[in-house]
């Protein structure tokens, strides 16, 4: 089972997945003003590749996103690319 813990400041942050407590992914942001945040960068373990694992992490993000009245900037490809082929997911992209 993925877990994901959610780590924030003033500015930045990030979605760590843990897989029965081992590291498994890190999907990294950071802030733009207060009411929007840009998906810089998602790395998934190579022991974890194909598992779900960045899927996870960004579906936690646009949960954040949706919570917080925050839209999200996807510059990650990989961010952009599940974006692209999740149309339920655009209301958070800004």
């Amino acid at each position: 089972m993925i877990q994901i813990q959610h780590h924030n400041n003033e500015k930045n942050g990030n979605f760590e997945a843990l897989t029965d407590g081992k590291h498994a992914g890190l999907m990294t942001y950071t802030w733009a003003g207060t009411d929007k945040f840009i998906i810089d960068h998602t790395e998934v373990d190579e022991a974890f590749g194909g598992k779900g694992v960045g899927k996870a992490m960004l579906l936690a993000a646009v949960d954040y996103a949706r919570k917080n009245e925050v839209k999200i900037i996807p510059l990650c490809p990989f961010a952009k690319a599940t974006f692209d082929k999740n149309p339920a997911l655009h209301d958070v992209i800004a």
